[in-house]
């Protein structure tokens, strides 16, 4: 999956220019399209691919009729996972820590009940900053918990 940043990108690689769609939500219509096609080609299974990991709005919308996640775990046998992180801050300490996720109690809850099987969520290491690099851990397992809880 490509990040909301390069939808457009990806949209023009695939062959959907961008007088396609007006708009922010006709553009994540485009991309959903697109991502359909490639889910439901007879060659996307679980015997090539382990793991899909979805955005938000990709959960939350259906593949052939039925919730994402659970197209792809019961038609794929592809492991669904959500990227739950809202993505980086700016760099401190030589390192980009995670932007504050204030609804993420409410996402896992909704990814539960989905059906989403695991979470990615990323943070970045720049430069050797051992206060940088603490702090990312300490992140990392704060969240971690809060995942798990679920």
């Amino acid at each position: 999956d490509q990040s909301g940043g390069s939808t457009r990108q990806a949209l023009r690689r695939y062959g959907v220019d961008d007088k396609a769609y007006t708009g922010e939500a006709e553009m994540m219509d485009r991309i959903h399209e697109m991502r359909s096609r490639i889910i439901t080609s007879p060659k996307f299974d679980g015997s090539r691919v382990v793991a899909a990991i979805l955005f938000e709005a990709t959960m939350d919308r259906e593949i052939g009729g039925m919730p994402s996640a659970k197209f792809l775990w019961e038609m794929k046998r592809v492991v669904p996972i959500l990227k739950i992180d809202q993505g980086l801050a700016e760099e401190k300490d030589g390192v980009q820590l995670m932007k504050d996720m204030p609804a993420l109690d409410a996402l896992l809850d909704r990814a539960v009940a989905a059906g989403i099987f695991g979470t990615k969520e990323r943070s970045v290491i720049k430069h050797f900053n051992q206060q940088g690099i603490k702090a990312i851990v300490q992140q990392q397992f704060d969240v971690a918990r809060r995942v798990l809880a679920k």
